[in-house]
């Protein structure tokens, strides 16, 4: 499969009083044409960070300080900064975690939706505006024609994300992210809201890099995983093949806390947490991150740490239980 972004070595981090926050340390990603990559992981682990680096938004004191980003065969992070404003909102929509603060308060929802179709596009403010209905229209909210001229305030938290949706789609991107796109609504509107990702990423031919710590959302809609922790990619490998025999000590410690209920069984099985914490990305152990909590640990996971390893097929894990 053709690549459309490919990540190589991304390291980004934070100074902080605490100490300097390694935020993501050595990301590798792909993500092909046409295809759906969920990108999984406790908070805190760097997912939004990784997916912020790609558009270089990157909040102060954040800082990316090695890495390649290719899309399109263009590596974003040497792009004049002019050249990557018309990249954002073009060739790559971001959907932002949470619709009621990456909406602006003071502007109508037709308007944010529309203004990347003035900026990119060259619309005049009544072209861009008849398109945001459609755009409305197409993301399934109801009477655009009325809505359009509404404040993020009046609408529900469900119709906000199809706004964000919307304004993402606005110059048809051949490359979407969606980071935690169902966190701020109910189960309800969280399966109108995939359906509705779903039937896009179909129509449009979108590649989708879908950012979640829900697993049963990524194994609904990815074609591959991800398996992020404390900044690095631990495991890699087809949606599939990862959720039936996974490897790494992390990746099926996160599996085992999912609630399931076997058919006969009068209640669910207990729940297994993974334990110890989350590590302070500022205050990481030596060796591989993840050992203090892993029950495969050895003494190879104490003193160094693994690097990635690929088998035929092209799945990858950071494990010395993998050599």
């Amino acid at each position: 499969m053709p690549q459309l972004l490919e990540i190589q070595g991304l390291r980004v981090q934070f100074e902080t009083a605490q100490g300097v926050v390694r935020a993501a340390d050595g990301v590798d990603l792909k993500v092909g044409e046409g295809e759906t990559l969920g990108l999984v992981g406790e908070s805190g682990c760097g997912k939004s960070v990784t997916a912020l680096s790609i558009l270089r938004l990157v909040p102060p004191p954040g800082r990316i300080l090695d890495g390649r980003i290719l899309f399109e065969g263009r590596d974003l992070l040497r792009l004049p900064e002019r050249d990557i404003r018309k990249v954002r909102g073009d060739r790559i929509g971001l959907v932002f975690q949470e619709p009621a603060s990456a909406l602006n308060p003071v502007l109508s929802v037709g308007f944010q939706a529309a203004e990347s179709l003035m900026i990119h596009r060259g619309l005049s403010r009544r072209e861009a505006m008849r398109e945001a209905v459609e755009l409305f229209r197409i993301v399934s909210i109801p009477d655009p024609e009325r809505r359009v001229h509404d404040y993020p305030h009046q609408l529900s938290g469900g119709l906000r994300q199809r706004v964000l949706i919307a304004a993402a789609l606005a110059c048809r991107p051949a490359l979407l992210i969606a980071d935690e796109p169902t966190t701020a609504v109910d189960v309800t509107i969280q399966a109108q809201i995939l359906d509705l990702l779903r039937r896009l990423r179909e129509e449009y031919r979108l590649s989708l890099l879908l950012i979640s710590h829900d697993l049963g959302v990524i194994a609904e809609m990815a074609d591959r995983v991800a398996v992020m922790y404390a900044g690095r990619i631990v495991e890699d490998a087809p949606v599939r093949d990862l959720f039936r025999q996974p490897r790494h000590p992390y990746t099926v410690g996160l599996l085992e806390s999912i609630p399931r209920r076997r058919p006969g069984q009068p209640r669910p099985r207990r729940l297994h947490a993974i334990q110890g914490s989350v590590p302070d990305l500022a205050l990481l152990p030596g060796g591989c991150s993840f050992h203090p909590r892993c029950p495969d640990v050895m003494d190879a996971c104490r003193q160094d740490d693994p690097r990635a390893t690929s088998d035929p097929a092209g799945r990858r894990v950071a494990c010395f239980k993998y050599p």
